[in-house]
């Protein structure tokens, strides 16, 4: 489903003289309906993996295919078809303020043209989904950190994505609502998403007892099936 071949991404120099590869010749296929765990110290690349597979960024050498197509390659047009079926959920939620629960998660819909009658179908279910109903009108100051986490979920779920990236979606969260996350995580894997989470969470890492890839120094240090947080 997933496949890096052979990627490097390097950035010119800023504040140094020299240049910075922050991946250097990785690749690595990811099947439909896996959990995957990438990890990696602050600034090993994980989120400059997932910003090349949603075509954010472009890599300076290889190929990044999606279903069989190179997503470097693709037009703006491909792109957001792409990324319409690729749900992102990230560390600091990056839920609107002004806007409720309800409303963030309907956003995400209006934004691509869908109708009133969809959102309003659409958004309860997805609320259910993340165990949201109740907090359905509360705005994000009025909520907890794990409750921000699944609407940001949620909102990655708008969509009904094939593929849920997580960028350190427990990183900011005490350790019974990162266990509601993970388990929330876990079942949309279990009813056929696939999950790829980035995160320098150990303990997170050793409990899942999932595929562990390891990234060191820009390149794949491991790659194991249940595996565990080696670094």
């Amino acid at each position: 489903m997933i496949f890096f071949n052979n990627v490097t991404k390097t950035y010119p120099p800023y504040l140094t003289k020299k240049e910075k590869t922050v991946l250097d010749n990785v690749s690595f296929k990811i099947e439909k309906g896996e959990f995957v765990c990438i990890v990696g110290r602050s600034g090993a690349g994980k989120t400059t993996l997932f910003r090349i597979l949603l075509g954010e960024e472009k890599p300076t050498s290889g190929s990044v295919f999606f279903d069989g197509k190179d997503v470097c390659k693709a037009s703006s047009t491909e792109a957001c078809k792409v990324r319409r079926r690729i749900g992102m959920i990230f560390q600091d939620y990056k839920l609107l303020p002004s806007k409720t629960v309800y409303e963030n998660i309907a956003y995400a819909m209006e934004v691509t043209g869908a109708s009133d009658e969809e959102i309003e179908r659409h958004v309860p279910e997805v609320l259910e989904t993340v165990g949201l109903l109740e907090e359905a009108m509360h705005f994000p100051h009025q909520i907890s950190g794990g409750e921000k986490q699944r609407t940001a979920i949620a909102r990655a779920l708008i969509h009904e994505p094939d593929v849920i990236l997580a960028d350190e979606p427990t990183g900011d969260l005490d350790p019974y609502n990162t266990r509601d996350v993970l388990d929330l995580l876990l079942n949309l894997n279990k009813e056929g998403s696939t999950i790829i989470l980035a995160t320098h969470d150990k303990e997170v890492v050793n409990n899942l007892k999932k595929r562990v890839i390891t990234i060191k120094d820009g390149k794949i240090a491991s790659d194991s099936q249940q595996g565990k947080y080696i670094l």
